[in-house]
């Protein structure tokens, strides 16, 4: 979803930015964001608490973080150029899945635009497996709900623990160079730069 359908990497490093900055860890928050891109933020909140032991809970601040992001997202609507007309093409032929890194709550609020929910006949939260990406289990638990097995599925990712998380569920995987260059993404089945040319692949079009 982020980075694939939303244009929301750099939305939720800013909506992070803005939590610790309220908390008073402006400067010396100490995480490098890059390292963070296509995980769940409860990895990255969990790592945050062990280094700085604040006041707030983890939930807590999963939560003042997650507020953030889905205001920005309700604001911007940063949906990419495209994705709804390819969305609506391959809803017509196959099941469509959403297996995203971030909480249900924003998931929510990037289905709702567009009217993108409707297109999508199952979705998987980072907060509904134990393991995010890189573990193929998010993936595995989508074609699950669809009904189909993993080597009937094509996944579409931008981040290369997304890329790793579709091959190890044994899925094709079509990696976007919305978050990264192409040059990361050569272990993807197959790399491109629009939304075009997924549509070529997927519908011959």
């Amino acid at each position: 979803m982020d980075g694939v359908i939303v244009d929301s990497e750099t939305r939720h490093e800013s909506a992070f930015l803005e939590t610790v900055r309220a908390l008073g860890y402006g400067e010396t928050h100490g995480v490098t964001w890059a390292n963070y891109v296509g995980r769940s933020d409860y990895e990255l909140w969990a790592d945050f608490v062990a280094e700085h032991k604040p006041e707030q809970s983890l939930e807590q601040l999963l939560k003042l973080k997650r507020d953030r992001v889905v205001a920005i997202l309700q604001r911007d609507q940063p949906v990419y150029s495209g994705l709804a007309e390819l969305v609506e093409k391959l809803a017509r032929v196959c099941r469509l899945g959403l297996a995203s890194g971030s909480d249900r709550p924003v998931v929510e609020a990037v289905l709702s635009l567009g009217d993108l929910r409707r297109h999508f006949s199952a979705t998987v939260t980072a907060s509904e497996v134990k393991r995010g990406k890189p573990s193929p289990e998010i993936f595995l638990r989508t074609a699950e709900l669809l009904g189909v097995a993993p080597a009937e599925c094509w996944v579409i990712e931008d981040s290369k623990p997304g890329v790793a998380a579709a091959l190890a569920a044994g899925m094709r995987v079509i990696a976007i160079t919305n978050t990264h260059p192409a040059d990361e993404l050569r272990p993807a089945t197959v790399v491109v730069e629009n939304y075009a040319e997924i549509e070529r692949l997927l519908l011959g079009n």
